[in-house]
């Protein structure tokens, strides 16, 4: 037991340590002036899709489920971190009203995972992808409706237009239906972001490796069994599916803080973000938050990077998907990297070495 703790604890240890690497070494490239304005930008959109990845692998790796809605989970961290921050703006300081963003944007989506899952954890396979799919498009198409602004008076809200908000000379906008939200303090950073990844990590890592993670595992691999031994199947699955939706909400906050304009648009809150991040999670190896990050990152920034090659450029990127498939699920390309492993060869030296 102690051995599998430790082993356990050393590759925890191991994807923090690659965390923080990553963070060194983009410090060092930043301060000599060796990274470029391109992958300078490219920065903080990584570590919200690494955010995004490692909560959705907590439902897909560990509870086995098929979830296409964390969009929708980053929607609302984002509008409901973005409206706090626009609200105490003239109150707070710019750190703890950061802070306080964060926890809003993720408990806000807690309670929608908890709304969420509550119905829709009763289905299984595909009917569970069609739903909290369905919740992601609902809640994008919600958000561009609705209309709030500010005066002397307190706060107006509509569903109908801005005209239909009634303000005083001094009333000013918030949420302006599709226009979003303008003028959010920009205060994500790449420190800020692998703060947040980190945070990620450490509860994604505690809870899969306590009794409630073991319990969330033996739903996926045999749910007929794990409820005969008297697991209570829907309350470990709600556990597992809020936890990733106020992750998710967290990776919104960073989102909506990076940019001046938060708008709710197919191509960031969409179908295509829920499904670019499951791209993340299975190309990276289900269960596996460092191939999360691996996966999140490459993906991320090779189509940046052969953005010179124009025609040819999504083409090495599909090609790089396929050998990253092949690499991570091939029978044999997994016997090849079992046989080749860090552990078997050292554990051959250790055993001979001993024998001696």
């Amino acid at each position: 037991m102690k051995k599998n703790m430790n082993k356990t604890t050393k590759n925890n240890f191991i994807t923090y340590g690659m965390v923080i690497a990553i963070f060194v070494v983009v410090q060092i490239l930043s301060s000599t002036g060796n990274l470029s304005r391109l992958l300078t930008g490219l920065l903080v959109p990584i570590c919200v899709y690494i955010i995004a990845s490692l909560s959705l692998n907590l439902v897909v790796g560990y509870s086995g489920e098929l979830s296409l809605g964390h969009a929708g989970f980053m929607c609302v961290g984002a509008y409901s971190s973005a409206l706090f921050s626009h609200v105490t703006s003239d109150v707070l300081p710019s750190v703890p009203r950061l802070i306080l963003a964060l926890l809003v944007g993720a408990a806000v989506a807690a309670v929608f995972g908890v709304l969420i899952g509550i119905p829709v954890l009763r289905l299984r396979g595909d009917y569970l992808a069609i739903v909290t799919l369905a919740f992601g498009e609902i809640i994008k198409n919600v958000i561009n409706v609705m209309y709030l602004g500010r005066d002397s008076k307190g706060f107006h809200f509509s569903i109908k237009d801005s005209a239909s908000l009634n303000m005083q000379a001094d009333g000013k906008m918030i949420i302006d239906g599709a226009k979003g939200i303008v003028g959010t303090p920009n205060q994500s950073t790449f420190v800020v972001g692998i703060i947040i990844i980190l945070i990620s990590l450490f509860v994604s890592f505690n809870l899969v490796n306590s009794r409630t993670g073991r319990a969330i595992m033996a739903i996926r691999d045999n749910r007929i069994a794990a409820e005969s031994v008297g697991i209570n199947i829907t309350k470990y699955k709600l556990m597992a599916f809020t936890i990733s939706a106020a992750i998710a909400g967290a990776g919104g906050v960073l989102y909506a803080h990076n940019l001046s304009t938060l708008t709710a648009l197919p191509a960031n809150f969409g179908y295509n973000m829920s499904i670019m991040i499951l791209v993340f999670v299975v190309l990276g190896g289900m269960g596996s938050f460092r191939g999360s990050i691996i996966a999140a990152v490459v993906l991320t920034m090779l189509p940046e990077v052969l953005r010179g090659l124009a025609d040819y450029r999504m083409l090495i990127y599909a090609i790089v998907l396929i050998i990253m498939m092949l690499f991570n699920w091939a029978p044999k390309a997994i016997e090849w990297r079992e046989k080749h492993s860090f552990k078997r060869m050292f554990g051959k030296k250790e055993k001979a070495e001993e024998v001696q």
